[in-house]
């Protein structure tokens, strides 16, 4: 979305003007083919664009043939270290793009021997360093220029030998850190930047740690992928990083807003919000809406003129206002039905 470079990965563009892209990785062994297939078709179906897998040794390797034919457009991407070895032999198993850490995979010949067959398969390879494996030879440097340079220098390396099609990605656990070292390294590459906080726990930490990380990049105009790391089932960062981005603004979906309550709130708004939540749980990304929720009728209309749609509540009835225009009063007790009967005669639903 905001890097100049547009980098393919089988069927999906990263960068460019292109939409921001939905990752994760499956969690399952990739020798057990069936529960890794699986996993990617669930994960493809709940929103994930690319789905990257564990590559550890040359029988999981050779794994990746059938799992690439039996998964249908979700680009696989091979996770690689140590040996680079192992991402010739993805690479010529099918998958659609390697990551390598610059931490453990660095000698020239290596890096040469797989650009050769990235090139010959036109696969793109992301440089994807964290803060746990930082080149020694910048320990001495603030730490997130070192996590930084350390990227940067892999980068250079496949340049060298004419590879350009690069995505790059750095992440650490500490916010500011990871802030820091992505902001550092967008001044010097044109390259797409896939962004993220790593180990970032399990649900309500790493959607706070994952929010902050990921919001604070894209608000200054860097990344054009993203994952939200969650310890657990990673259907979870794919609901996570759609609501992310929904909330944002920079994907389309369900946003509901309300007031924080105080002495003049006359109705249940918290009972409200989870209540309009589940009635459109269903189609909660497939629809383009902003629907406030506010507690009375002194300030909620005017604090809600942003919305596409407000609940005002009174004793005695909900106020629906659109734009801060009164639209009707709709029953208490017959909330939902009468609001999604509105929605569907203009033409929302």
């Amino acid at each position: 979305m905001f890097s100049k470079k547009t980098v393919r990965v089988k069927n999906v563009l990263i960068g460019g003007n292109n939409p921001l892209v939905i990752q994760s990785m499956t969690n399952t062994s990739t020798m057990d083919a069936n529960k890794t297939i699986k996993q990617i078709k669930d994960l493809k179906n709940a929103g994930a664009e690319i789905i990257r897998i564990a590559v550890k040794s040359m029988e999981e390797a050779e794994k990746v043939k059938e799992i690439v034919n039996n998964v249908d457009d979700v680009p696989l991407v091979a996770d690689i270290h140590f040996d680079h070895n192992l991402a010739i032999k993805s690479i010529q198993s099918g998958i659609s793009k390697i990551r390598i850490n610059p931490g453990n995979i660095d000698n020239e010949n290596n890096i040469k021997e797989l650009i050769k067959v990235a090139k010959e398969y036109k696969v793109p390879i992301r440089v994807g360093a964290n803060s746990g494996s930082i080149n020694k030879k910048y320990q001495n440097m603030l730490k997130h220029e070192a996590l930084a340079e350390s990227a940067l220098e892999q980068v250079k390396l496949l340049e060298k030998y004419e590879f350009e099609d690069i995505v790059l990605s750095i992440k650490a656990s500490d916010v500011i850190m990871n802030y820091k070292a992505n902001c550092y390294v967008s001044k010097f590459i044109e390259y797409p930047i896939h962004i993220g906080v790593t180990e970032a726990g399990v649900y309500d930490d790493a959607i706070i740690l994952s929010s902050a990380g990921i919001s604070s990049l894209l608000m200054n105009n860097i990344g054009d992928t993203i994952r939200v790391s969650i310890t657990g089932n990673p259907l979870k960062e794919i609901y996570a990083a759609e609501k992310i981005l929904t909330m944002l603004g920079f994907k389309k979906g369900l946003k509901i807003i309300s007031c924080p309550t105080c002495g003049r709130t006359e109705f249940d708004i918290e009972k409200t919000v989870y209540e309009l939540k589940e009635n459109f749980k269903d189609m909660e990304f497939k629809i383009n809406l902003t629907i406030a929720v506010m507690g009375c009728i002194v300030n909620g209309p005017g604090e809600a003129k942003a919305a596409d749609f407000a609940l005002v509540g009174s004793k005695t009835k909900v106020l629906l206002y659109s734009k801060g225009i009164f639209i009707k009063n709709l029953d208490k007790n017959n909330l939902f039905f009468e609001l999604n009967e509105y929605l569907k005669s203009k033409k929302y639903l």
